[in-house]
């Protein structure tokens, strides 16, 4: 019996060891720059949210694109590989670390224009280096109107961001193989 409890005990810790933290930030501010060459560039933006902690500037994100692989910035497009993204924090706050939060580099991404709202929006997957294995966030929402020089002005609350870790093959096979061996324990119990 006491095997089965510490198996139990086992199964449920490495989901929460392989899931790590996550990060969730909101920002304010910035300037994107855009052209089909160079692709995107973040400028100028600063945290207001990290986590449960909140103030009017926590740190800064940064990032460059690829260049578009199909499309254009004003209708749309995709985005080639490549450029970086930064988040640092600027430790005014207790809770909010000191230096670089994350730093890593595109892997794929989608640029898109609403006729309707004139809302920009950036979704991709950037991998690199964090408290979890590997971090994709989920989606940056930008308003604003396209500059002839090829620029959007960022307003308030304009650019959301939010990070998932990715868990690690390795993890999820001793979750497996853990839950395969208290399936046999319990199995092999009742047969009895």
């Amino acid at each position: 019996m006491r095997r089965v409890i510490l198996l139990v005990l086992l199964a449920l810790a490495v989901p929460l060891a392989a899931s790590a933290s996550s990060i969730d930030l909101s920002t304010d501010g910035g300037t994107i720059s855009a052209s089909a060459a160079t692709g995107l560039s973040l400028s100028g933006d600063a945290i207001t949210k990290y986590g449960l902690i909140g103030g009017s500037n926590l740190g800064t994100v940064t990032f460059t694109t690829g260049a578009f692989a199909t499309g254009d910035v004003t209708t749309g497009g995709t985005l080639g590989a490549g450029g970086t993204f930064t988040i640092t924090g600027n430790g005014s706050v207790m809770g909010v670390p000191t230096g670089t939060i994350f730093t890593g580099t595109f892997v794929s991404g989608t640029w898109t224009h609403s006729t309707l709202t004139g809302a920009y929006t950036l979704t991709a997957d950037v991998k690199g280096s964090a408290p979890g294995s590997g971090v994709s966030f989920t989606e940056i929402t930008v308003s604003g109107t396209l500059s002839p020089g090829g620029t959007i002005s960022v307003g308030s609350g304009d650019i959301i961001l939010s990070t998932t870790p990715v868990p690690e093959p390795g993890t999820l096979g001793l979750l497996g193989t853990g839950l395969l061996g208290i399936g046999g324990m319990l199995r092999r119990r009742f047969l009895r």
